[in-house]
């Protein structure tokens, strides 16, 4: 039996690591697998633009990367925790359609207020990062075309 709110902490705290994934469909999960590239991408360019700074152009696009990931994953969070009871049962434990494991409790709140949190934090703040450097690059241009 899948348990909605133990898949839906899954997908906020470990989903970049497709965690959530591999308790729902397994190991053999082919997105559960491919999740990580994308994090560990992000991750890289952060740790490029800590080491080598602002400028460098790999980290302006893998940042963001990693952001899109943590709140792609929160977003599935949110999804699974709100899924009725009878979808859920439908989808994940159809050898029991009323199973308890569907159920939305107070533990699947709290995985949904902090999954809206940070994924909200997170996709604003990858967003700013992208298009700070966009505007960075376009004032760049500009000076160079007005000397």
């Amino acid at each position: 039996m899948k348990s909605k709110t133990l898949a839906a902490w899954l997908a906020f705290l470990g989903g970049p690591l497709g965690l959530h994934r591999f308790y729902l469909h397994g190991l053999r999960d082919l997105w559960g697998w491919l999740l990580p590239l994308p994090t560990a991408l992000g991750a890289y360019g952060v740790l490029r633009m800590a080491r080598l700074g602002q400028n460098d152009a790999l980290s302006w696009v893998l940042t963001p990367v990693l952001g899109f990931t943590v709140a792609g994953c929160c977003l599935t969070a949110i999804v699974y925790g709100l899924m009725k009871p009878e979808d859920w049962n439908a989808r994940f434990n159809p050898a029991r359609p009323d199973a308890p494991q569907g159920n939305t409790g107070w533990a699947t709140i709290w995985a949904i207020v902090f999954a809206l949190m940070a994924g909200a934090t997170t996709l604003l703040a990858s967003i700013a990062v992208s298009f700070q450097h966009y505007f960075e690059s376009q004032v760049e241009e500009g000076r160079k075309i007005s000397e």
